[in-house]
C-alpha cells in the first residue's frame, strides 16, 4: 500500500513538474460554469491563450457573482451595454450582479478568436448565457468582441479603443 502511495504521488509530481515546463498553467477545467466550444486551444500561443483565459474567467466570476474578482480583471472606467442598449458603469453593473438582479449560471464561449497586438487583445465569441436578467429567464445568445490592455502583466477587461 504505501508503493502504490509513494508512486500516485510520484506521478503527481511529475504531472505538475511536466505541466509547468511545457507551460500548461492555464487550466480552463477549472471553470466549471464556462465552456469553450469550436476551438482547439493547443494552437494558441501563449498571448491568445493568457487573454483567452482571462476572459474565461471573468466570466466564471459572473456565474459566481464573484464581485472581488470581476473588479481585479477590469478597469475602473469600464462601461457595460446590455443587449436592450442600456448603458453602465462598471459599479452598476457590478451592483446589479452583486444583488441578484443579473444572475448568470453558464455562459458559453462559442468559436472564440484571439487576437494579440502588443499589449492589446481581442477576444470575440458568441455568448450562450443561461441567466435570469432583470426577470427575463432563459439562454440568450450574442455575438461580441472583448478589448484587453496588459497592465503589470494581467490582462485588464477595458472600453473598446478608439
Amino acid at each position: 500500500m504505501k508503493k502504490l502511495i509513494v508512486i500516485l504521488l510520484a506521478l503527481l509530481f511529475c504531472s505538475a513538474a511536466l505541466a509547468e515546463e511545457t507551460g500548461m498553467k492555464y487550466d480552463f477545467s477549472a471553470f466549471t460554469n464556462v465552456t469553450l466550444k469550436g476551438i482547439d486551444i493547443s494552437t494558441l500561443n501563449e498571448d491568445e491563450l493568457s487573454a483567452l483565459y482571462q476572459a474565461a474567467r471573468y466570466c466564471q466570476a459572473m456565474t459566481e457573482a464573484d464581485i472581488d474578482t470581476m473588479r481585479q480583471i477590469v478597469s475602473e472606467d469600464m462601461k457595460f451595454v446590455h443587449m436592450s442598449g442600456m448603458t453602465q458603469t462598471r459599479e452598476e453593473y457590478f451592483a446589479d450582479v452583486a444583488d441578484g438582479s443579473l444572475t448568470y449560471y453558464a455562459i458559453g464561449m462559442e468559436n472564440p478568436v484571439v487576437e494579440v497586438d502588443g499589449d492589446m487583445a481581442m477576444v470575440t465569441y458568441t455568448s450562450a448565457l443561461t441567466a435570469n436578467a432583470y426577470g427575463a429567464q432563459g439562454t440568450f445568445r450574442m455575438k461580441g468582441t472583448h478589448y484587453y490592455q496588459r497592465i503589470d502583466g494581467e490582462w485588464i477587461a477595458v472600453n473598446r479603443p478608439e
